[in-house]
């Protein structure tokens, strides 16, 4: 049976790691698209998620399957207990990117406004939050995966100036609501990504230490560098 069992837990992670590929490609398109307001390339993001949808679905019958024939213990069920939940945040991110291109759909057909804000740079510390995330994963990195978790600040940070801006700038262009209210929504789906990242690392360290980090600020800022 241990045999088996590891065939199936080796599988397992493959697909995770696959499915993880498909959703950080999907971000990396979806940054592209609204930076080019490219809504070919956003056409593109929302027709492939069919494919990460019906992954996620395998993974998580592949994960049921697993724990009625071979109920692991220690270890290896927190393993597929975290795959169980990083499968999902995987799933989420996806559609915050499906997201991300519909906004841009939207904004290409109308003028620009600009807020003064770069959303390219906050784009781009997200996509690097969820590839280090990843890369955690593959290699069980706890200091990685604790780094990962103490930048999510900073993008919280850049959505609530997001926020202070959109609001100055309906003062100024109220004709412009519609626009300014996607581009605030843009800004949360790149903040949705990030807590997902985090919630891919959190679930790296559970599978390390055992040690559930959810809504456990004081420990994560008395970590060690």
């Amino acid at each position: 049976m241990t045999v088996h069992f590891q065939r199936e837990l080796d599988s397992l992670k493959r697909k995770v790691l696959f499915l993880g590929a498909l959703v950080e490609k999907s971000v990396q398109l979806a940054a592209n698209a609204l930076e080019s307001r490219d809504t070919e390339m956003a056409d593109l993001i929302i027709a492939e998620d069919r494919k990460v949808d019906e992954l996620e679905v395998e993974v998580e019958e592949d994960c049921l399957k697993i724990l009625a024939l071979y109920q692991p213990v220690a270890i290896d069920l927190r393993i597929i207990s975290a795959i169980i939940k990083i499968n999902n945040d995987l799933e989420r991110v996806g559609d915050e990117a499906v997201n991300i291109a519909q906004r841009v759909n939207i904004m290409a057909r109308r003028p620009p406004v600009d807020i003064q804000f770069d959303y390219i740079l906050m784009a781009e510390k997200v996509e690097s939050m969820l590839k280090r995330s990843l890369d955690a994963m593959v290699n069980m990195d706890q200091d990685l995966a604790y780094k990962v978790c103490l930048e999510d600040d900073e993008i919280d940070d850049m959505n609530r100036r997001v926020y202070d801006k959109v609001k100055e700038a309906i003062g100024r262009q109220p004709e412009r609501v519609g626009y300014l209210i996607n581009l605030l929504l843009v800004a949360r789906h790149l903040e949705r990504i990030a807590d997902h990242a985090t919630n891919i690392a959190e679930d790296v360290i559970y599978v390390i230490d055992g040690v559930i980090l959810r809504h456990a600020e004081d420990e994560l800022k008395s970590t060690p560098d």
